[in-house]
């Protein structure tokens, strides 16, 4: 079975390997650090689920369930933030997930979102209390792994408990055609995605940084907002010590936004739209400063979309935990709803160099890269 025959037709959600009857897929890391399906032909029974589930494979034939008629008479958008303020200060934008997350909770219901593992691998976790909620709670630049989660969720469902999910687009589209069927029980939120950098280039960094300060990372903050500058600041902790940066100065985040570690799907992203396979879609509202300067108070503000019936009934019941304001569609709009992000120029050498050189040494080869490119464009700018 050949599941993709281009890097960029996979996204990596693994729902082929979590849907396989017999486990002949596994999903293989390669030399960039991403996962990709392997499938065993001795093992594999030719029934086609894997690619019935794919997101990618089966883009062109989305929209809602048959008969579910759950979709909005028209789509809403709003600009939101907590009320409490130390939930959109634990928050990566204005609050929204955690909001959302502790009704899902109240309901007796299971939260699934990124969190870290006890290596610092950025996997998909379910959260039962409001303890459990706080380590997926905030941003990870980093693609997280969901072996087992596709039916972890389904038999969750199966039972009668409530669930959301947390996760980017080709994740949430991947579980709801791994479901098949509607479930009342299910919220699916999704997020304006930028792109998912390398799993194995992130967990080479971990051990770097644990090795320049000699102990065992315990925490990392893409988004810490001490600063009051909307999570331009990024902590972490190793050995009990905590270590702060502006963001742009953290050589991870910088290769990150330099477009040089996305998964190639991500330069070809389908979901870099306002039309989703979501109930919910969430993120950063970039440019609050512009639609409402009273609103930008340096903690943040979300964007949130609802695309369906189930996601007004929701609204209706965690609106008056937010500060908010409905907006028009022009408002909101910002680059990863409208196109995806572009590959840099320099990626293919960059991976190369990721790949032959001691980590160390391609950090530092990098960070010249990087201080050059950057004294270049300011000259160019001049």
């Amino acid at each position: 079975m050949d599941l993709y025959s281009e890097k960029k037709e996979c996204c990596g959600c693994g729902a082929c390997a979590d849907v396989c009857p017999v486990r002949a897929i596994a999903m293989t890391p390669d030399g960039e650090g991403f996962c990709y399906p392997e499938a065993d032909p001795d093992k594999c029974l030719n029934c086609g689920r894997c690619e019935q589930v794919c997101p990618i494979k089966k883009f062109s034939e989305a929209g809602p369930f048959p008969g579910s008629g759950d979709l909005a008479s028209a789509r809403h958008y709003y600009g939101v933030q907590a009320r409490d303020r130390q939930i959109r200060y634990a928050s990566s934008s204005g609050g929204i997930f955690p909001i959302l997350a502790e009704y899902v909770l109240r309901h007796q219901g299971i939260v699934c979102g990124a969190a870290y593992d006890e290596e610092m691998r950025v996997v998909h976790r379910e959260a039962r209390s409001m303890e459990e909620l706080d380590k997926i709670k905030k941003t990870k630049y980093v693609q997280s792994t969901l072996d087992g989660m596709y039916r972890s969720v389904e038999g969750q469902l199966k039972e009668g408990r409530r669930v959301l999910f947390c996760g980017t687009p080709c994740q949430t589209h991947a579980l709801k055609l791994f479901l098949n069927r509607p479930y009342p029980n299910l919220l699916l939120a999704d997020l304006i995605c930028y792109g998912v950098p390398s799993p194995g280039i992130w967990h080479s960094y971990v051990r770097y940084l644990e090795r320049k300060h000699k102990g065992k990372m315990t925490d990392f903050s893409f988004r810490d907002k001490r600063k009051k500058d909307n999570g331009h600041c990024r902590a972490y902790t190793v050995a009990g010590a905590e270590y702060t940066d502006p963001l742009d100065r953290d050589i991870y985040c910088r290769m990150y936004f330099g477009n040089y570690m996305l998964r190639p799907s991500c330069h070809t992203c389908r979901y870099c739209t306002t039309d989703r396979e979501s109930d919910f879609t969430i993120g950063d509202f970039w440019g609050i400063g512009k639609v409402r300067p009273d609103m930008d108070d340096g903690f943040g503000t979300s964007v949130v979309i609802l695309h369906t019936k189930k996601a007004e009934a929701v609204w209706g019941e965690i609106k008056d935990e937010l500060s908010w304001f409905a907006c028009k569609r022009e408002e909101i709009l910002q680059p990863r709803l409208q196109t995806p992000t572009a590959r840099a120029k320099r990626r293919g050498l960059y991976m190369a160099a990721y790949r032959i050189l001691p980590f160390s040494v391609f950090l530092s080869l990098f960070g010249g890269l990087a201080s050059c490119m950057e004294y270049a464009g300011r000259f160019r700018r001049k």
